[in-house]
C-alpha cells in the first residue's frame, strides 16, 4: 500500500517501475537510483548546483577551456561546448567586455581569429576553482574519507558508462565498455 502512495505523490516514479511493455521492471534498484538522482538534481536546486551547471555551459566553460587548451577559435569553442555559434558569440562578447579574454589574429593563419585568456581571466578561473575546491572539500569532509573515496570511484564509473550512451542508439557492447575502462585506466587521474 505504501508503494502506491509513493506513486501517487510522484507519477513519474510509476513510469520508471514498468518496462516499455508494461511489465513490472526487474531492475527496481536501478529505477530507484534514477528516481533518487532525478529528484535530488532537479528538486534540490541549490546555489552550488546552479553554479556548477552554469560553469558547464557558459563563461566559466570557455575560460576553463582556454586555460587548459590555450588559444582557440570560436568554432573550436562551439564544438567543445556543443552549442551554436550564436551562443558562443554571446559568451565571448560578455567575456571581452569584462576583459577576461582577447581576440587576436592566429599567427599561423591571419585569416583566422583566436581567443586567448588575459591575466585577469586566468585570475577569475583560479578564484572560481579555489572556491569550488573549498566547497567540495567541505562536503567531502562531512562524508568522511571512506565514503568520499567510494563516491569518487562510483562517480567516475558512472560517467564513464554514461559517456558511452547516445540517446536513441543501441547500447554499447561489452567490448566497448571494456575498452572505455581500459582507456580510462591509462589516463592520468589525480590520486586521492
Amino acid at each position: 500500500m505504501e508503494e502506491s502512495n509513493n506513486n501517487a505523490a510522484c507519477p513519474a516514479r510509476a513510469w520508471f517501475e514498468q518496462d516499455r511493455d508494461g511489465e513490472h521492471n526487474q531492475f527496481a534498484y536501478a529505477d530507484e537510483a534514477m528516481h533518487t538522482i532525478m529528484v535530488t538534481v532537479l528538486g534540490n536546486r541549490s546555489k552550488m548546483a546552479r553554479t556548477i551547471e552554469r560553469g558547464a555551459h557558459g563563461e566559466m566553460f570557455v575560460l576553463r577551456d582556454l586555460l587548459f587548451n590555450g588559444a582557440r577559435t570560436p568554432t573550436q569553442l562551439c564544438a567543445a561546448m556543443g552549442v551554436t555559434s550564436g551562443r558562443v558569440s554571446t559568451v565571448l562578447s560578455s567575456l571581452l567586455k569584462k576583459g577576461w579574454v582577447r581576440r587576436q589574429e592566429d599567427a599561423a593563419d591571419r585569416r583566422r581569429v583566436v581567443i586567448t585568456l588575459t591575466d585577469q581571466g586566468k585570475d577569475v578561473v583560479r578564484e572560481h576553482y579555489m572556491q569550488l575546491r573549498d566547497d567540495l572539500r567541505w562536503a567531502f569532509q562531512q562524508m568522511g574519507e571512506r565514503r568520499t573515496r567510494e563516491f569518487a570511484e562510483l562517480f567516475h564509473e558512472f560517467f564513464t558508462l554514461m559517456s558511452l550512451i547516445t540517446p536513441g542508439q543501441a547500447r554499447p557492447s561489452a567490448q566497448q565498455v571494456r575498452e572505455a575502462f581500459e582507456h580510462e585506466s591509462g589516463r592520468q587521474h589525480p590520486t586521492m
